[in-house]
């Protein structure tokens, strides 16, 4: 052993030594495949299983995929199509029909000449949900309305629209655009108007009538006030039933008569000319901005102290709950009409958002309720130190926080009824997954086609489903649900 100890050696080097890459099992391709695929025994063998269940896939379907034709008039000029190219005895998919069929897969039996009218309301969509949606970024909200403008009026034009609507639209484009970039919050006027011009859009016929319609809110919100200085406690009661009782028995006629006067009328179109995904798109939409408040009202009657308010609640979630949605929408074609004065014509349309729209807020009802148990007593105690009363409380602490956790529930009830929409084809409307693919069918150029409609509206429903997912994830991020 040596007697110099290398405590007491003073050793200082001098030079650099030059710089050497990392072990490859710590860099490049083989640490992320030792990270991500085989980083244990059984991330290993389900790394393998799904390799397989790929290979299988591709062994299987992939030539199918390969040997597609996207241009052809008919199913037997697709066989043909491959057997020259690909050889006789070839398979292949004929998503030809698709590219033939778009319109009818978009827009249903809607009038072709008015294909322009849903595809404004559908850009128009985006600048009323800019200050709702975006309303933090201003750069993703100036990147929505930018790329939305171009592509609507755009299509528009593809699409033989009308000068004056072409100028309508480009008008309040870009009047949204400017307003955004000025203060987003003006935009929620557009917001709250938008509804009824949407159903204006799609349905035709007068402006009178969503201007009638757009009067009983104002006017029960009035009817409010009035009583409010009197009784406070009947003040709802006053608003909700001036406000249905004109649009029962006022809001119609009063429509009529100032047409008569002064008319501001676009062509009509019948609720069952709709089909494919504008009807999916319509009925979601409309379930979705309506479903969430009353999902909201009913949780909280849930959790009230009032006996009555509590029972009358929990019993209509729990039987919307215990039934399923198909038995609803036959109530919404068949039943309904039964308990209907006599000569009422009731939009069917509008009866399964009714419907839909009930059954996705009883769901909603309990999911806001995990939000609201989810949150601490010392939230309400808080609340009622501040001497806020029940309503404030609600509005400024409690639902703001309870809203934010349960946004991943919120949002996949969100996307499970935007799928349950597909099951109005039981009645009679044509949605775009079996109606519309048995529509084309039907006919002799496309008889014999089977998975090619499908795999398309399957792709359709994944994109929007996954950007609604992708949106509450940003949302998520954005309200930091981690409370940091």
């Amino acid at each position: 052993m040596s007697e110099t100890h290398a405590q007491t050696v003073a050793f200082v080097r001098d030079t650099m030594l030059p710089p050497a890459p990392p072990p490859i099992a710590e860099a490049g391709v083989v640490k992320w495949l030792r990270e991500n695929l085989f980083s244990g025994p059984v991330n290993t063998v389900l790394t393998l299983l799904a390799l397989a269940i790929v290979w299988f896939m591709l062994r299987h379907f992939g030539d199918w995929f390969s040997h597609s034709v996207w241009n052809a008039d008919s199913l037997s000029q697709c066989r043909q199509i491959i057997a020259e190219t690909w050889g006789e005895g070839q398979r292949g998919a004929c998503f030809a029909v698709i590219r033939e069929r778009w319109n009818q897969y978009m827009f249903g039996f809607y009038p072709p000449a008015l294909y322009w009218r849903p595809t404004m309301g559908f850009g128009l969509l985006f600048v009323a949900l800019a200050p709702v949606l975006f309303s933090e970024s201003q750069k993703i909200r100036r990147t929505v309305l930018i790329v939305t403008t171009v592509l609507t009026l755009w299509m528009m034009l593809r699409l033989n629209a009308p000068g004056a609507w072409m100028i309508f639209a480009a008008v309040v484009f870009l009047g949204g655009l400017l307003i955004s970039e000025r203060n987003v919050s003006w935009l929620l006027i557009f917001s709250v108007l938008y509804p009824f011009l949407g159903v204006w859009f799609l349905w035709g016929g007068s402006l009178w009538s969503p201007i009638m319609a757009l009067a009983g809110p104002l006017l029960g919100l009035l009817a409010w006030r009035l009583v409010a200085r009197f009784i406070p406690l009947l003040a709802p009661v006053a608003g909700a039933v001036v406000t249905f009782g004109w649009w029962l028995l006022y809001s119609a006629r009063a429509a009529r008569d100032a047409e008569n006067l002064l008319s501001f009328a676009i062509p009509f179109v019948r609720s069952d000319q709709f089909g494919g995904f504008l009807l999916s798109i319509t009925i979601g939409l409309a379930g979705i901005a309506m479903s969430l408040p009353l999902g909201i009202i009913l949780a909280l009657a849930r959790r009230s102290d009032m006996f009555l308010v509590k029972s009358l609640a929990v019993m209509f979630i729990e039987f919307i709950r215990g039934v399923p949605l198909i038995t609803l929408l036959f109530v919404a074609s068949l039943l309904l009409n039964y308990f209907l004065p006599p000569g009422t014509n009731f939009d069917i349309i509008l009866r399964v958002i009714i419907m839909v729209t009930i059954f996705a807020a009883a769901y909603m009802a309990e999911v806001i309720r995990g939000g609201l148990a989810a949150l601490p007593r010392g939230q309400y105690e808080a609340a009622d130190s501040l001497g806020l009363d029940y309503w404030k409380a609600q509005r400024l602490i409690i639902l703001p926080q309870a809203l934010k956790i349960s946004i991943p529930g919120i949002v996949s009830t969100f996307i499970g009824m935007f799928k349950d929409t597909t099951l109005v084809t039981f009645v009679g409307l044509y949605d775009p997954l079996k109606s519309m693919s048995d529509a084309v069918r039907a006919s002799v150029s496309w008889k014999g086609i089977y998975w090619e409609p499908y795999i398309f509206v399957g792709v359709i429903f994944f994109i929007i489903c996954f950007g609604m997912s992708r949106y509450s994830m940003y949302l998520e991020r954005r309200l930091a649900r981690d409370h940091r």
